[in-house]
């Protein structure tokens, strides 16, 4: 019988987490956490770069390493808001549309692909439990950052 932590273990391997790169699009290499970012400025409406950082759970310096590699990579652009101009509000560039929507249909694919070795209620009952897995981490003191042991 698998552990728990085991299921998961290996579930992040399959998506590739552990990758150094996720993929390549445009001839430009993609690591997951460029990808989650490419995701949500594209998803929200010209996102600060701390509440993409709050959303993704992550440091503002290791998350600002990120956003500098992305716009030196023209995937992403960086403006000063102009009601508050400490704050920079973040927006894909023609280029960074591209590439995130290309991730999301190989992403997408890639999902579709593994629905189809299930049936549809199958389909359902994971759906359904990743929702409720979702639900009770955002519950938890723990979620999204490393446990202190």
């Amino acid at each position: 019988m698998e552990s728990t932590r085991e299921l998961f273990q290996i579930m992040t391997r399959r998506f590739g987490l552990l990758n150094k790169n996720c993929c390549t699009v445009g001839g430009n290499d993609i690591t997951p956490v460029q990808s989650h970012i490419l995701f949500e400025v594209d998803r929200q409406h010209n996102p600060s770069i701390q509440q993409i950082a709050e959303t993704l759970g992550t440091d503002i310096t290791t998350f600002s390493r990120q956003v500098q590699s992305l716009i030196k990579m023209n995937l992403i652009k960086k403006t000063p808001d102009p009601a508050d101009r400490r704050v920079s509000t973040l927006s894909l560039t023609v280029e960074g549309k591209y590439v995130a929507t290309t991730i999301d249909q190989q992403m997408n694919a890639y999902l579709d692909e593994i629905f189809s070795f299930m049936t549809e209620f199958e389909k359902e009952t994971v759906l359904r439990s990743i929702k409720l897995m979702n639900e009770a981490m955002a519950k938890s003191d723990n979620c999204c950052r490393p446990i202190i042991g």
